[in-house]
């Protein structure tokens, strides 16, 4: 047992924030630190942190100790190791920000959510209130606390119970989690809340949400730049929800001819947002182009010029003939009341170049107006192409892990995003610590096309230390975005990721390899120890459809998971996808980070099947003895454990049409 040093780790949010090698060495800092002190508390951290990466090389020991001193108001608490890594991580992220770490870069707000600086931006926070005010005015449970007062700190105080948040998750992508498993009482107590938190934070992963290093009690604290932080991200997710040729085949207009098609389809909704707005732009005889949300539009000319194409019946002759742009922006936001249009900013933030609130912006005018048309040789070109919903439940379930992993790329699309190999190498080397030779990988932007090659060729190469089948598979077929390779890689990488967590964490095992069928008798051990004669045969048993069992297994592995009299026969298709959603939201309230779909379930996908099995079997091994947690939610569903987000990197993605070539699955 001497080499799991996670067993040092009580904390399961903060296990998942090291590797195991991490974590060794960490322990050997710490140690050594406290050999040097009698007595090692947190006002001593800022010296003692000189010889860490990152935290030594880009911090002051003077800019260390200040901050510290704001984090901590006793600075004489005496230290363990668990308070050593919080601190460490807390100071890590903050020397990103400030050396503009690409972590940092990529996703919306992703600096606002890793960072643990603490400022927040008051127009922010008023915007988002009135998003939040309008758009849950109605909710049953909410409309007693709303609407908040944006002058206040009323939104942090509300959040702190979890609902708001689980709420705004629902309103940006509908039927992400099951309100059932929402506790919603008036008084909820800190293990209901706890669970409130865990539920939100692994569904807003479950969304696209970047949330890398924010553990449920930074929401109970009221940590008002990582709630806000979230909040953003949640908002943008659902304003840019309909920038897709799925939602909007008039975005085909766009085009100047079909073979951009594909091309659109792997943007990133702001890129195609970007684009829409300068092919008005161009039709208004704009000269410039926009390529940013906020340099390129300070001066609100940009604006002026779209909603008179958008809307020129309420065009205004003064709104580009005055000389001032703050003046200007106060017309432009006129003009978009007249059409309807909910403000998501001042006239001060469009000339101070706030990013996000002029990306909010420009994504609700979208919204309300497009100004496209649906031509039908438009429509029926999009009509032509090959069904792969498939492909695509897939590509989406991957990539959210991929992200999830806190890489320092957050990617929009497998098949495009991966091609230089650089994020799967970075995928790699948090799968299997150590197994990257960086010496030979070239980091974006990479010019050189045999560069990306060379990239990939060490993924294949790797791939092959693992044993994964990759028969025939070579570098370039990656750079090629070959879709079927890719995906059959991906699930080979999540697959082994899965194992190993679990060998990790089976100590018992004694070094013997995780195998399917050992998750699969597992769970069958489990479910018949509570009592249940169910069983399943395999991870394609189609008697798996109407959920039943999985709900058995959360029951035997949390007996208070599960309220079962919510649950249905599971005879019909709608009861089967009840329980099915169901069970997604109960085993993300325990603390399972899973991204599969209803659909994974009731169509019995066996390689999600798999991972959903193996997320549970992963909680399960991490709290041994909160099984038989003492004490009753007043609340007949919700457990009373004291989880955390980030408890797992198990996730429910998986490959159906991927070549079943890993373990015979």
């Amino acid at each position: 047992m001497s080499g799991h040093w996670g067993i040092l780790v009580s904390d399961p949010w903060l296990q998942n924030q090291f590797t195991q090698v991490e974590l060794r060495s960490l322990k050997t800092h710490f140690m050594s630190m406290r050999r040097e002190s009698a007595r090692l508390v947190i006002a001593d951290l800022a010296s003692k942190m000189s010889r860490l990466k990152v935290v030594g090389e880009n911090l002051s020991e003077e800019e260390r100790a200040s901050y510290v001193q704001d984090l901590y108001q006793n600075t004489d608490e005496e230290v363990d190791f668990e308070l050593f890594l919080k601190v460490y991580l807390k100071l890590q992220t903050f020397a990103n920000s400030r050396t503009g770490s690409p972590k940092n870069s990529s996703a919306f707000l992703k600096a606002a959510t890793t960072t643990l600086l603490h400022t927040i931006s008051e127009s922010e926070k008023a915007s988002y209130v009135a998003h939040i005010n309008n758009y849950l005015a109605k909710d049953e449970f909410l409309k007693k606390y709303l609407p908040i007062d944006p002058s206040t700190n009323e939104l942090f105080e509300i959040a702190k119970d979890g609902v708001l948040l689980c709420k705004l998750i629902n309103v940006a992508v509908p039927g992400t989690i099951d309100e059932r498993a929402i506790n919603t009482k008036r008084l909820l107590n800190p293990w209901e809340r706890n669970e409130n938190h865990t539920l939100c934070l692994n569904s807003a992963k479950a969304i696209g949400c970047t949330v890398v290093n924010i553990g449920t009690q930074d929401f109970i604290e009221g940590r008002r730049h990582l709630v806000l932080g979230l909040i953003s991200q949640i908002i943008k997710i659902q304003l840019l929800a309909d920038l897709n040729l799925k939602k909007t085949p008039q975005l085909l207009e766009l085009l100047d001819d079909s073979k951009d098609m594909e091309e659109l389809m792997n943007l990133a909704p702001e890129k195609i947002l970007l684009r829409w707005m300068n092919f008005h732009l161009k039709k208004a005889g704009y000269k410039k182009i926009v390529t940013n949300f906020s340099s390129d539009v300070k001066d609100a000319e940009a604006y002026a010029h779209l909603l008179n194409v958008l809307a020129p019946e309420y065009t205004n002759p003064s709104t580009l003939a005055v000389k001032n742009p703050f003046e200007r922006a106060k017309l432009v936001l006129e003009h978009a009341d007249k059409m309807g249009c909910k403000r998501y900013l001042t006239a001060r933030d469009i000339v101070e170049g706030s990013p996000n609130l002029n990306l909010a912006f420009v994504a609700h005018i979208f919204q309300h107006r497009n100004g496209l048309s649906a031509q039908s040789k438009q429509i029926s070109l999009l009509e032509t192409l090959p069904d792969d919903t498939q492909d695509s439940r897939e590509e989406r379930a991957f990539r959210l892990w991929i992200n999830s992993l806190g890489n320092s790329t957050y990617i929009n699309n497998v098949f495009e995003d991966l091609r230089n190999g650089w994020v799967l190498l970075e995928t790699l080397d948090k799968v299997s610590p150590g197994i990257v030779n960086w010496k030979i990988a070239s980091k974006p932007p990479i010019k050189m096309p045999f560069k990306k090659v060379e990239n990939c060729n060490q993924v294949v190469k790797v791939g092959k230390q693992l044993k994964f089948s990759l028969v025939n598979v070579a570098g370039n077929d990656i750079v090629q975005g070959n879709k079927k390779l890719i995906l059959a890689y991906l699930w080979q990488l999540m697959r082994y990721n899965i194992l190993q967590l679990l060998k990790n964490l089976r100590f018992h095992s004694r070094g013997k390899e995780i195998t399917d069928a050992d998750i699969l008798e597992w769970a069958n051990s489990k479910v018949n120890s509570s009592g249940s004669q169910s069983r399943m045969d395999s991870f394609k048993d189609k008697s798996l459809s109407d959920g039943i069992f999985f709900l058995e297994l959360l029951s035997s592995v949390q007996p208070r998971a599960v309220n079962w009299g919510l649950v249905t026969k599971g005879v019909t298709d709608q009861e089967k996808k009840m329980n099915a959603s169901y069970i997604i939201s109960i085993a993300r309230k325990l603390g399972c980070s899973i991204f599969l779909l209803p659909e994974d379930i009731t169509e019995v996908n066996q390689k999600m099947i798999l991972t959903l099995t193996a997320s549970i079997m992963s909680w399960c091994l991490k709290h041994p003895h909160e099984e038989r947690a003492v004490g009753a939610s007043d609340n007949e569903s919700g457990s009373q454990l004291e989880t955390t987000s980030n408890s797992s990197t198990l996730d429910d993605s998986a490959s159906d049409s991927s070549v079943d070539e890993s373990g015979g699955m």
